[in-house]
């Protein structure tokens, strides 16, 4: 943990600021259930990721609700910190895990072309480090601090340019979790203006099609296979929503086919049941995801099992 509460100022260079417990215990807490009820595999090895736009696609928007203030509190923070007061956009919103084997070197949060309209960035630590995870430290390239712990409920907030070049170590045990903003002064790239549409457009169809709530559905079955070897496709490799609910102590059972299902994941789109042990739970799940969302333990989302 980083000696002080908060950590920067505008006269330092590389402009950089950190805030210890800007989290509270319970909105990591929330925000990890949200993870590991919908995540689906990441952008680069050994990393999940739980986007605002992949929750209403699979009808899961519920969930958008514990971001709302959060979102608004980080960008508050980001624009008086910059002196930028109603310029920025939230530009992505994303929780984001590594697990063993993750890692990346040094870069810049803006270091691809397609990435220009990222100015500032938000990372917030929602797991600790030592007690949740292993390895997965934080370094800046140049300034101070040099190296942060992450600690559940801490933030760190910098410029996503060449002014704060950072590198993160491989993770050697555990899973890693963060909700990272990109913040930019770019109207054009104000992911709250997608996000309305996306809604708009999933409400007006329910409003059609399907007038009473419904579960939540499943993205493309290959967002959620994880393979061993990329190499070989889907030969060794697990569904990450079967490997959370055997994490849980539940194995599935199909509610057509006879016995246990492993990584069968066209079946894990179809309705199943919980098996514990020797005990199989009576109710109908409609797939893998609503059964996820339903048995991942949490205080805050209960209203929003199905």
């Amino acid at each position: 943990m980083l000696p002080s509460r908060e950590m920067g100022a505008k006269s330092l260079k590389p402009p950089r600021l950190i805030l210890h417990n800007f989290l509270t215990s319970e909105e990591c807490k929330e925000l990890e259930f949200i993870h590991k009820s919908s995540s689906t595999v990441g952008y680069r090895p050994n990393v999940f990721s739980t986007t605002l736009s992949h929750l209403i696609a699979t009808n899961s928007s519920p969930f958008l609700i514990p971001f709302v203030p959060i979102r608004e509190k980080l960008k508050e923070k980001v624009e008086n910190f910059f002196g930028c007061e109603y310029e920025l956009c939230i530009e992505f919103t994303g929780l984001i895990s590594w697990c063993r084997g993750a890692c990346i070197g040094w870069h810049s949060d803006d270091n691809r072309p397609y990435l220009k309209q990222r100015h500032f960035t938000a990372v917030c630590y929602l797991n600790s480090y030592g007690k949740d995870f292993k390895g997965g430290l934080f370094h800046f390239q140049d300034g101070e601090p040099t190296t942060l712990v992450p600690m559940a409920g801490d933030v760190a907030i910098y410029t996503a340019d060449s002014c704060n070049i950072h590198a993160v170590d491989e993770i050697i045990e555990g899973e890693r979790l963060t909700l990272t903003l990109w913040f930019s002064r770019d109207s054009a790239h104000d992911e709250d203006a997608k996000l309305i549409s996306l809604l708009s457009k999933t409400m007006l169809h329910c409003s059609i099609n399907m007038p009473e709530v419904k579960p939540p559905m499943l993205a493309s079955i290959n967002m959620y296979w994880f393979s061993l070897d990329l190499a070989s496709h889907q030969q060794l490799g697990f569904d990450i929503c079967l490997a959370r609910m055997h994490v849980l102590g539940f194995d599935v059972c199909s509610c057509q086919a006879e016995g246990l299902l492993s990584d069968s994941t066209e079946i894990l789109m179809e309705p199943l049941q919980l098996v514990r042990g020797k005990e199989l739970f009576k109710q109908d799940f409609v797939n893998i995801l609503h059964a996820l969302q339903t048995r991942q333990p949490s205080k805050n989302l209960v209203l929003l099992s199905r």
